[in-house]
């Protein structure tokens, strides 16, 4: 039997209001919101940003990127992994994306075997439709 896009689009807006009440979400968020108010943390990683901007700039005018400017970008990388809260958001985030891909492949799954592309729920380039081209005689 057939199921219309507002009943599928009701799941998707229940799964995403029980996700809102799971652990990860609140610790990925609570994560967030303590990087967003260290002033380090914040300075560190906006330092990151202006510094990835300005070589990409570099690189985009055709300039080459010296020895010091990426060891002074490394050295930046290496005091943004250590800070604590940047730390904690880094592992938060992990588990959160961990949780969204979990999701999305238990809703891929039934359409993986509906179509005859097999059970499978890792690897591969993804549970999505598959475009084939006839190949010239």
């Amino acid at each position: 039997m057939p199921v219309d896009t507002q009943k599928i689009l009701e799941a998707a807006e229940a799964v995403g209001k029980l996700l809102v009440q799971h652990p990860a979400v609140e610790k990925y968020k609570q994560a967030q919101k303590a990087v967003t108010e260290d002033a380090e943390a914040a300075r560190l990683l906006s330092e990151f940003d202006r510094q990835i901007e300005a070589l990409g700039r570099l690189e985009q005018s055709g300039g080459a990127i010296t020895d010091a400017q990426r060891m002074q970008l490394e050295a930046l990388q290496g005091r943004i992994v250590s800070h604590i809260k940047i730390k904690a958001l880094n592992m938060a985030q992990v588990e959160f994306v961990d949780l969204l891909r979990k999701v999305s492949q238990t809703y891929q799954k039934p359409l993986a075997e509906s179509s005859g592309m097999g059970g499978g729920g890792g690897g591969g380039a993804g549970g999505g439709p598959k475009l084939t081209m006839p190949r010239p005689s």
